[in-house]
């Protein structure tokens, strides 16, 4: 599988605002890649870079290894799919879809044939004569993809193309897109601010804070092993807690936290005294009646909030702080007022490193010097 998009050291400023920072970023031929952040953290306008609608204000962007920063939107073999549509309220489905090739000048015949061949493909036979303020949403965004798809372009950008979309079409649009992906094996780039969609979609997700890229991987690796606590707080439900490792034993951590001390797996690049932050998501908390090996967690069980399937359960610690613990609906949990002790498998929660304690590592060094 080659390189078919790479960013090289891109910068983009707007004045004095730094919107996104030394980014470098690989996407592969043929992947569905997710671009995955809050509003204002570059996602858009890293997509819109790619595009040719923005200029980087320094860095390189190649796509099928040709430096693409010189040439117009139209110039480079990639198509952008918009939340808006920009469908030609004017012309048909038909004439809609089959403005690239036109513009190219296509001979009639097999513009008919690959106009025909998209609509089926998207399921739209049949909607040839209709206009756009005859289709639903779900329809529209369908036409948009077909009319970006049928200039066979190696790059599909897709900037948030679900979001005006209520939940129960966005799901089936969902699968719908990921299997038009599959089956054309079409390079996807996408942008969206749903951790769910992008869960659902994705075979990686890039999570852009502030302007960079805090972690990029595949859905499984960053919500079990997210590696900043961002990352770990965005994505999905999790407990964390701060602290100080206090001893390390064959790759197990002691960390001791305000409430008490707590085990955790780690790796080599940890160290005694360090700040760190240790990470543990609602379905891998387990607890008990008695205090359990390693862990001297204590809480109270305050309320439970059912959500369907799942059951969740919010507990208080000592010193005020709430962590949840879920489970299926019909599993054990414990009574509301009941004092349980909290713990889990070391190997279930992940230990991060915490930045203040590099702040403090340089207060130090400052310090001795």
């Amino acid at each position: 599988m080659g390189t078919i998009v790479e960013m090289i050291g891109v910068n983009k400023r707007y004045g004095s605002n730094h919107v996104v920072k030394d980014l470098n970023l690989i996407v592969n031929e043929g992947e569905f890649l997710t671009l995955l952040g809050s509003s204002g953290c570059g996602k858009t306008t890293t997509l819109r870079m790619i595009a040719g609608f923005e200029e980087p204000t320094t860095g390189s962007i190649k796509v099928e290894g040709v430096p693409v920063e010189e040439k117009e939107p139209y110039e480079r073999n990639v198509n952008t799919v918009f939340q808006t549509y920009a469908l030609f309220p004017h012309k048909t489905i038909f004439d809609n879809i089959a403005y690239g090739l036109k513009m190219k000048k296509v001979p009639k015949e097999e513009i008919r044939e690959r106009v025909l061949e998209m609509m089926d493909m998207v399921q739209l036979t049949g909607f040839e004569k209709r206009y756009p303020s005859q289709l639903s949403g779900g329809q529209k965004q369908r036409v948009a993809i077909a009319r970006a798809l049928i200039n066979r372009p190696r790059v599909l950008l897709l900037d948030e193309p679900l979001g005006a979309l209520d939940l129960k079409l966005r799901k089936q649009m969902q699968l719908e897109l990921k299997r038009l992906q599959k089956k054309l094996n079409i390079t996807f780039i996408y942008v969206t601010h749903d951790q769910e969609e992008a869960l659902t979609m994705s075979d990686r997700i890039a999570i852009m804070h502030d302007g960079i890229v805090d972690q990029l991987d595949t859905p499984t690796e960053i919500y079990e092993h997210p590696a900043t606590r961002f990352v770990a707080t965005f994505i999905g439900e999790t407990n964390t807690y701060d602290g100080c490792v206090t001893s390390i034993t064959d790759g197990i951590a002691t960390i001791t936290l305000e409430n008490g001390a707590v085990k955790v797996k780690c790796d080599e690049s940890f160290s005694i005294l360090e700040y760190a932050t240790v990470s543990v998501r609602p379905e891998k908390m387990r607890f008990a009646k008695e205090p359990h090996e390693g862990f001297e967690l204590v809480a109270v069980v305050k309320d439970y909030i059912y959500v369907g399937s799942v059951l969740k359960c919010i507990v208080s610690l000592p010193n005020g702080n709430g962590l949840k613990i879920e489970r299926l609906a019909g599993q054990e949990l414990p009574e509301i007022g009941s004092r349980i002790y909290p713990y889990w498998e070391p190997a279930d929660a992940v230990l991060m490193h915490n930045d203040s304690y590099k702040i403090f590592k340089i207060l130090d060094e400052i310090k001795l010097a």
